[in-house]
């Protein structure tokens, strides 16, 4: 088994996952010196070369190939960015074709994750390739995301914002945990401790949370 950190980033359609998997990736690689790989959704190449939508039928395998993906980059690199994982295909598969069968898997998934960054809707939604179904699916599948990530107890915290701003709180909330790792080239990472130590100390939490911060304080109770 791999020793590699995977750091899943999840959420509802047109919530800047790409974008901030492709900033992340290099951001992190130079702050750490670590070796960081980005695994992009596999659906959106899927949609592509089938020019379609995948039926309910189809929705194990492209999870299925989501996750081989991720556990490949695993064999050979520190720490894996994983722009969606089998949890999204699960949640879609329940809320378009009323599938449950593929949540555990996804669930299973998760809980190998160092941590799993949920992007908030605070973004607009914007039409971009067959597999994005609409601006009124966003709230639905997130409440969805957050009930499974509660439920299943798992490490995940919300990242908003906008450009480099929700870069620096995905940043924000990942640096307690890359702290602990010993990097090849230990300068590099003193900005992460920099930046974790000019983190306010959070008193509170509530529910919906969108403070990386708060919510790690919360999950460490």
């Amino acid at each position: 088994m791999s020793s590699a950190l995977l750091i899943a980033v999840i959420g509802a359609e047109s919530t800047g996952k790409s974008t901030l998997t492709q900033d992340l990736t290099p951001a992190l690689q130079a702050a750490t010196g670590l070796r960081c790989a980005l695994v992009s959704e596999y659906l959106r190449e899927w949609c592509a070369t089938q020019g379609r939508t995948p039926r309910v039928e189809e929705q194990a395998q492209i999870a299925a190939e989501q996750t081989r993906r991720i556990d490949e980059a695993a064999q050979e690199n520190d720490i894996v960015i994983c722009d969606t994982s089998a949890l999204m295909t699960a949640i879609y598969s329940q809320y378009l074709f009323g599938d449950n069968s593929l949540l555990e898997t996804g669930r299973a998934f998760h809980r190998r994750c160092a941590l799993t960054l949920l992007t908030a809707l605070d973004l607009p939604w914007v039409a971009d390739g067959l597999q994005r179904d609409g601006a009124h699916v966003r709230k639905p599948i997130d409440s969805a995301l957050r009930a499974v990530l509660l439920s299943a107890g798992l490490n995940w915290a919300v990242v908003a914002g906008s450009g480099t701003a929700r870069l620096e709180a995905a940043l924000n909330a990942m640096t307690p945990l890359l702290k602990r790792q010993q990097p090849p080239r230990q300068g590099l990472f003193s900005r992460l401790t920099e930046r974790q130590d000019a983190l306010p100390e959070w008193r509170w939490a509530c529910e919906n949370c969108d403070v990386p911060e708060c919510e790690h304080l919360a999950f460490k109770r």
